[in-house]
């Protein structure tokens, strides 16, 4: 079989868990491994998504180490969603507060 690996970065701006793994895991940027094996006996190429992965980068007496955690792709999907909400809420709760006023 043909295999195939892709890599795309993904930005948390907020702390985040993943099932299976314990812990938040910190804002920031991480790259995502997708690998793929081609489907044989089609008449076009299309492939089969084989596994996922985070790298995950690592910090104070681990810094150096680079570790691949397997993930769901819908875990990580919803990851970023609950991301996503968390930061249209902080934004629309800003906006909603009222001017400062003095009350001297």
């Amino acid at each position: 079989m043909n295999n195939r690996s892709t890599s795309s970065t993904v930005r948390f701006l907020n702390p985040f868990t993943l099932p299976g793994y314990p812990g938040e895991m910190p804002a920031g940027e991480y790259e995502v491994i997708v690998e793929e094996e081609l489907l044989q006996g089609l008449s076009f190429a299309a492939y089969r998504r084989t596994a996922t992965y985070l790298t995950v980068r690592g910090k104070g007496r681990h810094a150096g180490r680079t570790e691949l955690r397997a993930v769901f792709g819908n875990d990580l999907k919803d990851a970023l969603t609950r991301d996503q909400a968390l930061i249209k809420a902080s934004n629309q709760s800003d906006a909603a507060l009222p001017p400062q006023e003095d009350f001297k």
